[in-house]
């Protein structure tokens, strides 16, 4: 049996968690609403205070969509109560990032400033030269600091570009002159 699929989700005072036809699961919460269609297979129900997950027999693909039903729906109540947070930071000599309206701007070494659109849902805070991406979705928050990452990955010879900031860099030994 799948452990993490078992555990109920507890839902916390201020949440209201909705199962429609075709497993269609809305949660909203104090920071906003979440939908999202869920495996048709599982069983979601709202159980009092808390979310319980069943599944209808022990097929290996059964078991696997148990533990990851079970897990996106505990992360739409904690992104409607909590929200989800990624750090990012920007390593180099003249690298720097700014901020106007929804638009963040990003210099990176390239000929021309690179520019990314907040989506819908999500918001892009700047602090010194540190990047914070904020929204209740972990799917959208994961996904925009992924984009901007990968505008400038970290290089591992002197570590500049864009990391997250609990990333460590492998660095490399540079070339050696002959002797």
């Amino acid at each position: 049996m799948s452990r993490i699929g078992r555990m109920p989700i507890a839902i916390p005072a201020g949440v209201t968690v909705e199962v429609a036809e075709n497993n269609l699961v809305t949660v909203k919460g104090p920071k906003g609403t979440l939908q999202k269609t869920l495996p048709q297979e599982m069983e979601i129900k709202v159980e009092g205070s808390e979310v319980l997950v069943t599944r209808p027999n022990d097929l290996k693909k059964m078991k696997s969509l148990h533990g990851l039903t079970r897990t996106l729906v505990n992360n739409m109540v904690v992104g409607v109560t909590d929200g989800y947070e990624k750090k990012l930071e920007i390593n180099g000599v003249g690298y720097r990032a700014e901020k106007k309206g929804n638009v963040l701007t990003l210099h990176l070494g390239y000929s021309h400033p690179v520019e990314m659109t907040d989506p819908e849902g999500i918001e892009s805070v700047l602090d010194g030269n540190n990047i914070s991406v904020k929204g209740i979705d972990k799917e959208k928050v994961g996904q925009f600091a992924a984009e901007i990452r990968d505008k400038r990955r970290p290089e591992p010879y002197k570590g500049k570009g864009i990391k997250y900031a609990d990333e460590t860099i492998r660095r490399k030994v540079g070339k050696t002159g002959k002797k």
